[in-house]
C-alpha cells in the first residue's frame, strides 16, 4: 500500500500524544503529589486515575471510529451532542486551558532556570516575568513568519524529555528503600494532608493536568492515514504516559519521605535525583526540562492558535478569528492567546501565582470539555446511534460511557467549589464571542435551555468576582 502523502501515521499519531502529554508536567510531579498526599492515597489515586482516564482515552477511540466526519478534537462532539453553546464552551474552555497550561510552563520553566540563576526565584519574581515575556513574544514572531513545529524541534525535544525520565526511573529503581516508602502510608504523622479521602480528591487535579494532551490524536483525526490509528495511538499513547508518571512518582516516595518531597521546589524530579547522584543528576534533569518545555511551548502556542481558528472556521467562533497572515498562520487568534498569556503572566507577578495554583486552574478549564466528550459517547450508545446490529460493542461502550462520566463528574468535584467559580469566571466572557458568531450568522444567540445554563455561569462568575475581591478566593 503505498503512503499517503502529508498523511500522519501510527507512529507519528503516537509521538503526538505522548508529545503533547509529556510537557512540563511530569519533572515537578514528586513536589505536586507529596503536597497534598502521601503513599497509600497516591496509590489510591493512581488507580482512580488509570481507570477513569483510560475510559476517557476509549471514548476519544470510540467517537474517532463512530464520528469519523467530526473533526478538530473535543468542542465538535460537544457541539453536535448538546448544541452550539456548549460546543463553543468547550472550545472556549479548551482553548483557555491551553494558554494557562502556556503560562504554567513559563513559570516553571524559570523557576527551572533559578536553579542556575537564584535571581528567577520560584518562577514569578520580577526577573523571571520579564524574561518570560521577552520569551513569548520571540515564539510569536517565529511562528508568523510559519516557522511551524518542524520534524527536527519535535525529534529532539521528544528525545530531552523521554532520556532524563528513563535516566530517572533506573537510578531511582536502585536507589528506591521500602522503609522511607513504608514509614507513614497514610499520611498519619502529618495532620494538615486531612483524611485519605481528601488527600486522593487534592492530588486529583493534578493527575488529570499530566494527562492534559490525551485527546492530541483526535485534534489531528483529519491528518491520520487511517482513520483506526485515531484511537489506537490514543490508547497507547495513554499506556507509555501513565507508565512513567506512576514509576516517576512512587519511586520518589521510596527516596525521601513525603514532607522532604512536598518543601521542594519544582521542578521538584531533579532534587530527587540530585538526592540520590549528586549535582550532576539535578543538572541532567534541568537541562531535559528546559529543551522539553522550549519544544512543548512552541507546539502549544500553535495548538491554541489551532483551536479558536478550526472553531472560526464552522462559525462556533466569530470570523475574525479565521483571519490568516501570507504564511497560512492564524494570525488573530494566535495575538489573541499571547496577549492573555502576557497578561496572566502579570497577574503571577501580583498573585504571587505558583506553578501549581496555575494548573489547578488550568485543569478546572478542560474538565468540562472532557466532561461533554463522555457525555456524548455515552448518548451515542444510549440511542443506538451507529451502533446498528452491534449490540455486543455497543453494551461495552455504554459500560465505557458511563465510567468515562462518572469520572468527570467526579473531577469537578475534586476540583472543589474554588476552581469551579474561578473557571465560570473565565467562562463567563466567552459570551461576547458566542453572540457576536450567532449575530454573524443572523440567528438568535440563545435557545432556552442555554439560557438558563448562561445564567449559572453568570450566578457563578460573579460569586468568584466578589470572593476575589472580599479575599476570600485567590489565585
Amino acid at each position: 500500500m503505498s503512503e499517503s502523502p502529508g498523511k500522519l501515521r501510527l507512529g507519528a499519531l503516537v509521538a503526538l500524544v505522548v508529545g503533547s502529554m509529556i510537557g512540563g508536567g511530569i519533572f515537578s510531579l514528586p513536589q505536586n503529589m507529596a503536597a497534598s498526599a502521601d503513599v497509600g492515597a497516591v496509590l489510591i489515586g493512581w488507580v482512580i486515575t488509570a481507570i477513569g482516564m483510560l475510559t476517557l482515552a476509549f471514548v476519544f477511540q470510540t467517537l474517532a471510529n463512530r464520528k469519523p466526519t467530526l473533526d478538530g478534537g473535543v468542542y465538535a462532539y460537544a457541539k453536535a451532542g448538546f448544541g452550539d453553546y456548549m460546543g463553543f464552551s468547550s472550545a472556549w474552555g479548551y482553548w483557555i486551558s491551553a494558554w494557562l497550561g502556556n503560562v504554567g510552563y513559563f513559570v516553571l520553566l524559570f523557576s527551572t532556570l533559578g536553579y542556575f540563576f537564584p535571581i528567577f526565584g520560584a518562577g514569578n519574581t520580577p526577573a523571571a516575568v520579564i524574561g518570560a515575556s521577552v520569551l513569548l513574544w520571540a515564539v510569536h514572531f517565529l511562528v508568523l513568519r510559519g516557522i511551524k513545529e518542524a520534524a527536527f524541534i519535535n525529534l529532539v525535544t521528544t528525545i530531552a524529555k523521554v532520556v532524563p525520565l528513563v535516566l530517572f526511573v533506573l537510578i531511582a529503581v536502585f536507589a528506591f528503600k521500602l522503609d522511607i516508602f513504608t514509614a507513614d502510608i497514610w499520611g498519619v504523622k502529618n495532620p494538615d494532608l486531612g483524611s485519605v479521602m481528601n488527600q486522593v480528591r487534592n492530588m486529583m487535579l493534578v493527575t488529570v493536568f499530566v494527562f492534559i494532551g490525551i485527546e492530541g490524536a483526535s485534534i489531528f483525526s483529519s491528518r491520520a492515514e487511517k482513520r483506526s490509528d485515531v484511537g489506537k495511538a490514543t490508547v497507547i499513547g495513554f499506556i507509555t504516559v501513565l507508565l512513567f508518571l506512576m514509576l516517576v512518582n512512587v519511586l520518589s516516595l521510596g527516596i525521601m519521605t513525603q514532607p522532604e518531597l512536598a518543601k521542594l521546589q519544582n521542578p521538584s524530579m531533579a532534587a530527587v535525583l540530585e538526592h540520590v547522584v549528586g549535582h550532576w543528576g539535578a543538572l541532567l534533569i534541568s537541562v531535559g526540562l528546559i529543551i522539553s518545555l522550549l519544544g512543548a511551548l512552541l507546539s502549544w502556542v500553535l495548538l491554541c492558535a489551532e483551536i479558536m481558528f478550526a472553531a472560526a472556521k464552522d462559525h462556533t467562533m466569530p470570523a475574525f478569528l479565521r483571519k490568516e497572515n501570507a504564511n497560512h498562520v492564524p494570525v488573530n487568534a494566535l495575538w489573541l492567546t499571547n496577549a492573555m498569556v502576557q497578561v496572566f503572566l502579570l497577574i503571577t507577578l501580583f498573585s504571587a501565582s505558583t506553578y501549581l495554583s496555575l494548573i489547578y486552574l488550568a485543569t478546572s478549564m478542560i474538565l468540562v470539555p472532557y466532561l461533554w466528550s463522555a457525555a456524548y459517547a455515552l448518548l451515542l450508545a444510549v440511542r443506538g446511534e451507529t451502533y446498528e446490529n452491534a449490540a455486543r460493542e455497543r453494551a461495552k461502550d455504554l459500560c465505557i460511557g458511563a465510567i468515562a462520566l462518572i469520572y468527570a463528574i467526579w473531577l469537578l468535584y475534586a476540583g472543589g467549589t474554588k476552581y469551579l467559580l474561578l473557571s465560570a469566571l473565565l467562562y463567563a466572557p466567552g459570551a461576547i464571542l458566542f453572540a457576536m458568531a450567532k449575530r454573524e450568522l443572523g440567528k438568535p444567540i440563545f435557545t432556552t435551555l442555554e439560557k438558563l445554563i448562561f445564567g449559572a455561569v453568570v450566578i457563578g462568575a460573579l460569586a468568584a468576582a466578589y470572593g476575589l475581591y472580599a479575599g476570600f478566593l485567590t489565585l
